[in-house]
Order: structure tokens, then sequence, then C-alpha cells
């Protein structure tokens, strides 16, 4: 293992140290950042010129110029990173450090989103082939796939914030679109749910009932202007969570596995008011870790009392419903600080932005408008990047299940009498991951690369808008700067996807001969 690892690291250094020798060299000979003042003949501009000269060492070929820079980013092992200065006079890592957290704000969600939500679609199309719901998911993933970024960004922008701040004036949905979102709903959960066409046509009737009077309650009550769960909307939502992920876990048949999920249903419930008090005297992010961190605790340890055998799995159930719980808790205390977020001056009644990454106008109010102010920031661009993103895992897990499905194996399981849960979540699902691991890990790593349509559109500046002022200003240290993260984080990803390999297949043997 470790033989192999150091030939991976080796091989990576040098596949990192030749791309960015090439690219430094062809970007450096590209163009010529002297152009303007070579036709000037006044002094002003012949002394423009010899700055300039000096301050980008152009005297020094590309070749001996790269290995200037290489010197300073090496010296990062010692302590004392330099990657230059910009042509603006600012030292480039002071330039990094500010445009990485913006980025991993803005793309980490929307990757993380469609990772879950492309895989757990693909398999359901995947188990319901050719139903309804298979043409409707494939339909819908090939329209976002085809889509280019800045017209599904333009859409949302009219319709998710101009649109819906208008909307939120009165808060009263319109018995039109009751009508449209009651009809969806039906089409989506009978795509699901399948069954005859007797069957079709009762549930689709029901689902319509339900959303349209569901529907018909948030707009009397005007949800969307005064929103919140409460003690009730959480625990009704949080019990759900539990039979969800006990169902996943181990099944609903494992009855520890559900006696834990639901006690820590009730902890969470009976702990709410409590919660609250917290949030209100102590709320920061240290205080919120380490809540969290108490919960998941809690909840392996509730696992553990309750678990006679398989105590894996059922702490496993445990955990995934204390982790969804606290969500959900977190989510409905955000709720709370929505109306008087809408009052605020800055927000002026407009609470969804078009554009930005914070209202500086709110930079001094306290954490929880700091942290809502920040979410609606994020809503459009990690609804866009999502959309454009997670079409391509619902393919390619489709596919990657199906055939898996027919192997030998799957069909030996089944002849076994394990139930379908068990063959599709420990068999099939496991074997299915192994190829989609390296889209994951080099999507992950690619999250640090930014978007550069995205960040131009919805007015965001992180590593993607440095990279493109980098290229039209001819600033080669920013470029190199951003490149070496972004090259850095991929290479890494493609070590950490053969290591995973071994630890999904077993019959991988890293380092062996």
């Amino acid at each position: 293992m470790f033989a192999f690892i150091g030939r991976r690291l080796g091989t990576l250094v040098v596949i990192l140290f030749g791309s960015s020798f090439i690219l430094y060299n062809l970007t450096a000979i590209s163009g010529d950042p002297t152009e303007q003042y070579k036709f000037q003949t006044d002094e002003r501009s012949r002394a423009a010129l010899r700055a300039l000269i000096k301050q980008l060492d152009l005297n020094t070929p590309p070749p001996l110029r790269y290995f200037k820079w290489l010197k300073g980013v090496l010296s990062t092992f010692v302590g004392n990173p330099d990657f230059g200065m910009t042509r603006d006079n600012e030292a480039v890592i002071h330039r990094l450090s500010a445009a990485i957290p913006t980025t991993l704000r803005l793309i980490t969600v929307a990757t993380l989103s469609a990772i879950i939500l492309g895989i757990t679609l693909g398999i359901i199309t995947a188990l319901r082939q050719y139903s309804r719901f298979d043409y409707v998911v494939t339909f819908f993933s090939f329209l976002m796939f085809s889509l280019p970024i800045f017209w599904v960004a333009v859409l949302l922008k009219q319709f998710l914030a101009i649109r819906f701040n208008d909307f939120l004036a009165s808060a009263v949905i319109p018995p039109g679109w009751m009508l449209v979102f009651a009809t969806f709903s039906a089409i989506f959960w009978v795509g699901i749910l399948g069954g005859t066409r007797k069957q079709v046509i009762r549930n689709a009737g029901i689902v319509f009932a339900l959303t349209l009077g569901a529907l018909a309650i948030l707009s009397a009550t005007k949800w969307f202007r005064y929103p919140g769960l409460g003690i009730f909307g959480v625990g009704i939502i949080s019990v759900g969570i539990a039979f969800a992920m006990t169902m996943l876990s181990i099944g609903l048949e494992n009855k520890p596995a559900i006696r834990a999920s639901l006690t820590m249903v009730g902890i969470t419930v009976l702990l709410y008011y409590p919660l609250q008090w917290v949030f209100d005297k102590y709320s920061s992010p240290l205080v919120l870790g380490a809540l969290f961190a108490i919960s998941l605790a809690t909840g392996a340890l509730v696992g553990a009392l309750f678990a006679k055998i398989d105590r894996g799995p059922v702490m496993r159930a445990s955990v995934l419903t204390a982790l969804g719980a606290s969500l959900i808790v977190f989510i409905d205390r955000l709720m709370q600080t929505w109306s008087p977020y809408f009052e605020m001056d800055g927000v002026n009644g407009r609470p969804i932005p078009t554009v930005g990454q914070i209202d500086p106008l709110l930079s001094d109010t306290n954490f929880w408008v700091g942290t809502l102010d920040r979410g609606v920031h994020l809503v459009l661009p990690t609804i866009a990047l999502t959309l454009i993103s997670f079409a391509g895992y619902i393919r390619f897990s489709r596919g990657t299940l199906l055939e898996v499905l027919n192997q030998d194996y799957i069909r030996t399981a089944r002849a076994k009498g394990l139930t379908e849960r068990t063959v599709i979540m420990r068999h099939a699902f496991r074997n299915t991951m192994i190829p989609l691991t390296t889209i994951i890990v080099v999507d992950l790593a690619g999250i640090i690369g930014g978007a550069i349509i995205t960040e131009r559109v919805f007015g965001w500046s992180g590593m993607g808008t440095l990279f493109n002022k980098a290229i039209n200003s001819f600033d080669l240290n920013l470029l190199m700067g951003v490149f070496f993260i972004t090259a850095s984080l991929s290479v890494i990803a493609n070590l950490l996807a053969d290591l995973l390999y071994s630890a999904l297949d077993p019959r991988v043997r890293i380092g062996g001969k």
C-alpha cells in the first residue's frame, strides 16, 4: 500500500510540474503586456514601460521566470508561501485566500446536492425501468443537461427572485398556480408509486387533493410570509426521517432500529424549547458545531443501547435520524428569522437577491440574520448549478445500476432469499458506486476551481472570477496561483479515487503484484 501511494505521488508530482511548466510558458509567450506602450514616444509612457518590465520581470526568459515562481511556491513547505504579486501589487496568496471561501460556499452545496439527488433519482429510475417515472426523469435530465447555465440563471432570476419577491407582498397563492402545482405533484408521485391504471387514477386523485388542500392552507395562513415548523412540524418530519433512514439502513422489519430512531425523534422534540433558548442566548458556529456533535454522539449511544445484535446498522439508522432531525431544527430556527429579516431596511421587502454574495448593510447583524442572508444569496446559484449538473449523475448511475442488476451474483443473492432492499443496498448499490467514485471525487476536487459563468451572472467573486480576470489582464502570477490550487486538488482526487476503489471492491488489491 505505501509503495503504491509513493509511486502514485511521484507520478502526480511529475504531472503537476510538467503541466504547470507548459501552462506558464505558453501563457507567457501567447501575449505581450507591453504592447500598449511600444508605439508611445512620450517620457511618461516610457517610464511606465520600464516599470512594467521590472514589475513582471520580462527581461528574464519565461522558462527561468517559471523556476523563480516555483521557488516561491515550494516555500509553502517551510511555512512561507509566495505565489508572487498581481498586477495590482497585491499578494496572490491574499487574493486566493479571499476567493477560496467564497467559491466553497457557492459550489459545495450545489455539488453535494447534485450528487445526492442525481444518484438517488438514477437508482429509482433504474429500479423502475421503462415506467412513467423513468420516462419523466429521463426527459427532464436530458432537458437540463442541454440548457446553458446563463439561460437557466436568467429564468431563475425572473421567476424565483423577481416574481417571488412580488408574491411575498401578499403571500396569497392564486388558484391557477394551486392547480398547476397540484397537477405536477400528482404526476410526480404517480410516477414513483406506479401500479395499475385504476391505482394510478386513485393515487393521482388523492395526491392532487392533498396538495391542493395543503396549498390552500399555506395561502390562507400566509405561511410564505411567516414560515415556521414549530414543535409539531419538527416532530412529524423527524418521524418521517426516522422511518426513511431505518428503511434504507437496515429495513423496517428491524424493530430495535425503529425504536432507536423514534427515541431520537422523542429526544429532539423534548429538547426543542431548550434548544430555542440556547439559540437565542449563545448562537455561534462553535456552539452549533458542539450541539451537532452531541446530537450525533447521542444517536450512536441510543443505537448501541437498543441493539442486541447488528449494532452497526442500528447505530447507523439512529445517527442518520439524529442528523436529519438536527437539520430540521436548524432550518426551523432560520424560518423564525425570516419575518424580522424581511422587514429590515437592507432587505426592503425583497428577500431573494439576484446578485451578490452578502448584503453589506446586514454585516453587523446577529448570527441568525447573517446566516439567513448568506443562505438566501445562495438560493439561485445553487439551484442553477444543481439543475445543470445532476442530470449527468442520473444518467450515469441509472446505466451503471442496470448493468450491475444483470450480473450473476445479483441473481444468486435473490435466489438465496435475500430481501430486495438487501440485494439493492448491500450488493448492487456498493458495486454501482465503484465507477461513480471517479466522477464524484473529481467533481469534489473541481469545487475549488469555481464556476466562471455562474459567478459572472450572479455577481460573485470566487476562483472562477479570479481565473477570468487573470486571463483578461495577462496576470501570469494570478493565473498560475489559481491553476496550482485547482491542479493540486485534481491530482490528489485521482489518488483518493484509486484508494477508494480498494475500499469499495475487496477484489482490488492496491500494491499487490
